[in-house]
């Protein structure tokens, strides 16, 4: 480091260079917790901060962020659209990237498992003395990532049509009089799932779903039958394919297809997190 006397301030190594994207929605959202995060940031490095207004200028940003380190204020979409976007530019074998959560908790739930902090100074100060862990990932085959869980079919239908109020009315009077079932009804699918070219499951043998989750580089599988035990297994390829389904990955669902390949990458992308977070993941792994 050394001092600028032309300019007053000291200069960093470019290390501790910045690039600080505002997604729009934190900043519509939450705009005190924004002011904070770039006060710390902004402190200790040098920080250029960037307030795109729609995906297309958050998409511009990132491909010139050049030499700097990207730090991302938002939530979990907006995380996972910085993880999509360097895939794709083929990038996050490069280096890390930062994420200060800003958010209702119902949209940070990822970031949160991966150990980012809950507060916006703590998660700051880590963007500076964090240290950066590996992290898996799951690649489909159109190209799209999964940083956590991943269900198959999605929990629920989005494609289900808005309930009018007098729709609801007509519900609530046959609900009533109605007699109360004795036990709710379990929905199944028929899928066919092969792990590493193993079949675990096939559309002959109704499934309630399949829950996939990245561990140790791998994919860990459970099949869920509907009327025996689960099953469970670990691959790095795993093929869903059947009659049209839609699929939950990081809260967003997908889909329909009729069929999805996802491919485990173990270390694929860098995080940084608080020193003592990122052991603990080294522990775990």
């Amino acid at each position: 480091m050394h001092k600028d006397a032309t300019r007053g301030r000291t200069e960093v190594s470019d290390h501790d260079q910045l690039l600080v994207i505002v997604d729009p929605v934190a900043r519509r959202s939450d705009g005190e917790s924004v002011r904070i995060a770039k006060d710390v940031l902004s402190a200790r490095a040098e920080a250029k901060i960037c307030l795109p207004d729609s995906p297309e200028e958050f998409t511009r940003a990132l491909a010139r962020r050049g030499s700097r380190h990207p730090v991302v204020l938002g939530d979990d979409r907006a995380l996972l659209r910085t993880v999509t976007l360097l895939h794709r530019e083929r990038e996050l074998a490069e280096g890390a990237l930062s994420l200060v959560p800003i958010g209702p908790p119902d949209a940070l739930e990822v970031a949160h498992a991966l150990g980012v902090p809950r507060s916006t100074p703590a998660a700051a100060r880590a963007v500076l003395d964090g240290a950066v862990r590996r992290l898996d990932l799951l690649v489909d085959d159109s190209d799209g990532v999964v940083l956590g869980d991943l269900l198959v079919p999605a929990v629920r239908d989005l494609g289900a049509p808005t309930s009018s109020v007098w729709g609801t009315c007509r519900s609530l009077v046959r609900t009533l009089v109605r007699p109360a079932p004795t036990a709710l009804a379990v929905r199944t699918y028929r899928l066919r799932v092969e792990a590493d070219g193993v079949l675990l499951a096939d559309v002959d043998t109704p499934v309630e779903g399949v829950s996939v989750r990245s561990v140790a580089g791998t994919a860990e599988v459970t099949v869920h039958p509907s009327a025996a035990p689960a099953l469970h297994g670990t691959a790095r390829t795993l093929t869903v394919s059947g009659p049209d389904f839609r699929y939950r990955a990081d809260g967003r669902v997908t889909g329909p297809v009729r069929r999805r390949t996802w491919t485990a990458r173990a270390g694929a992308w860098g995080l940084t997190l608080p020193r003592e977070a990122a052991q603990e993941l080294r522990t775990a792994t």
